[in-house]
C-alpha cells in the first residue's frame, strides 16, 4: 500500500487483544469513548461482539515499514444485520431474491452503538492525510474477501465525505441532540423555552418527584455490582420487548467498569424504599454526554423522561458539557429540547445491480430525511432556536 514516499502495510486483526491499547488509542484519540481500545475490548472479552454473536473482529491496522501503527478502523465480518441501527434488511432481502448472497458482509462500526464518531482512525502525527488511503484499503479488503458489501456506520461528516469520494454510497439519517447554550442551571435552560413547553417539563418533573422515589446520578466508582445487576435485568426486559434479544452481556458492564473508561460511566438510578425501579446508562466523552439505554422494573409516569433526558441535562450543565446525545427515534424528544441532527453512513456494494438499486434508494431517502428534519425543527420548543 504505497502512500507518497511511504510504504504502508495493512493487517487485519482477530481482536483487540492483538494490538496494544496505546497503539490503537494513538489513532482513536481520547474524545469518543466508543472507539477506544477499552470499549471495543470490553465488547469482545465479555462475549458481546464475537464470532458466536455474528460479529467476527477483523480490525484493520495500517503500519509503516518500521511497524509503527499509523491508522486503524474497527471492522467486523457479519452474518446478519442486527445491532447496527442503520437498517439494510430490505437490501439483503432484495439481493437474496435476485439470487445473490448478501451475508457475510463487512461492517466498520462500533457494535450496538449508534453514536457518531471517528471510524477512519489516524494518528495526529501521521504523515499527511491517510483517511483516503484508509477508505481505499477498506474497499480493497472487501473486494479481496469477496463480500457483498461493506458498511461504515455513524462516521463523522468529514469521513463520510472522504468515503463518498472513494466510491462509497452515502446515506443520511438523523438523531436528537441537545446543545448547551451556556446554561448555568436547568432553570436557565427552561427560561429559553416557550411558556407552554416550560410548564410541560415542570409538570413532568413534579409528577416524578411526587412518586417519592430516591434518585441519584452515579459516576464511576459509585456504581457497584448490585447496580449493574439490576440495570442489566431492566435492559434485557426492554431489549427483549423491542428487538428480541439483548446484545450486551452482564459481563460487559463489569469489563467496562474495570477498564480505564470506568470513570466516565454515568448511571441515573431510581429506587423505591431500597428496591431498584429504573436506571439509565450514559457515557462521558470529550464535551458530550452520550445517552445509551435505559430500563425500568415498573411503569412510572414520566420517569423515562426524567431519567434519560432531564437528569442528563442536569449533569451536562453541572459539568460544563456542550452536548447530550439522546439517540434516534422519538419525536417527543423535540419538545424537550433535543433537536434533529444529521447522521451519516457510507456503503460499498460489490454487485453493480445492487449498487444501482441502493443508490436510487438512498437518494430518495435523503430527500425524505431532510424534509423530516426540517419539519421537526419547526416544532422546536425554544423561543429562539439555538
Amino acid at each position: 500500500m504505497p502512500e507518497g514516499n511511504l510504504r504502508l502495510s495493512v493487517t487485519l486483526l482477530g481482536g483487540m487483544a492483538d494490538i496494544p491499547a496505546l497503539d490503537w488509542d494513538a489513532c482513536a484519540g481520547g474524545d469518543n469513548p466508543f472507539v477506544s481500545h477499552a470499549f471495543l475490548a470490553a465488547l469482545e472479552r465479555s462475549g458481546s461482539a464475537t464470532e458466536l454473536t455474528g460479529w467476527l473482529p477483523r480490525h484493520l491496522v495500517v503500519s509503516d515499514d518500521e511497524g509503527k501503527v499509523l491508522a486503524a478502523a474497527p471492522l467486523y465480518l457479519k452474518t446478519h444485520s442486527y445491532g447496527e441501527y442503520v437498517f439494510d434488511w430490505g437490501w439483503a432481502e432484495a439481493y437474496t431474491r435476485a439470487g445473490g448472497r448478501y451475508y457475510p458482509k463487512l461492517q466498520c462500526a462500533v457494535p450496538f452503538t449508534p453514536v457518531t464518531g471517528p471510524r477512519l482512525l489516524v494518528r495526529p502525527d501521521a504523515p499527511g492525510d491517510l483517511r483516503p488511503a484508509l477508505a481505499q484499503a477498506l474497499a480493497d479488503i472487501a473486494k479481496a474477501m469477496k463480500v457483498s458489501s461493506l458498511h461504515v456506520t455513524f462516521p463523522t461528516e468529514a469521513e463520510a465525505d472522504c468515503l463518498e469520494q472513494a466510491g462509497f454510497l452515502r446515506r443520511l439519517g438523523f438523531q436528537y441532540h441537545w446543545q448547551n447554550q451556556g446554561y448555568a442551571s436547568f432553570d436557565d435552560f427552561l427560561a429559553a423555552l416557550s411558556s407552554r413547553r416550560r410548564k410541560q417539563i415542570r409538570k413532568e418533573r413534579a409528577a416524578v418527584a411526587a412518586e417519592g422515589l430516591t434518585m441519584a446520578t452515579l459516576v464511576g466508582d459509585d456504581i457497584k455490582a448490585r447496580h449493574w445487576d439490576a440495570f442489566h435485568r431492566f435492559y434485557e426486559a426492554v431489549v427483549d420487548r423491542k428487538w428480541g434479544s439483548a446484545y450486551l452481556t452482564r459481563e460487559f458492564f463489569d469489563e467496562l467498569s474495570a477498564s480505564p473508561l470506568g470513570k466516565d460511566v454515568v448511571l441515573v438510578w431510581a429506587e423505591d424504599d431500597g428496591e431498584p425501579v429504573a436506571a439509565a446508562f450514559n457515557m462521558m466523552g470529550g464535551d458530550t454526554l452520550y445517552g445509551r439505554t435505559w430500563g425500568a422494573g415498573r411503569e412510572v409516569p414520566f420517569l423515562h423522561f426524567e431519567a434519560c433526558y432531564y437528569r442528563a441535562l442536569d449533569f451536562a450543565i453541572a459539568h460544563g458539557l456542550q452536548r447530550v446525545e439522546a439517540g434516534a427515534q422519538g419525536e417527543h424528544k423535540v419538545s424537550r429540547g433535543y433537536l434533529p441532527v444529521a447522521t451519516h453512513s457510507a456503503h460499498w456494494i460489490a454487485d453493480p445491480r445492487l449498487r444501482q438499486a441502493v443508490a436510487r434508494h438512498v437518494a430518495q431517502e435523503r430527500v425524505a430525511m431532510e424534509d423530516a428534519m426540517a419539519e421537526q425543527a419547526e416544532g422546536s420548543p425554544f423561543r429562539e432556536c439555538p
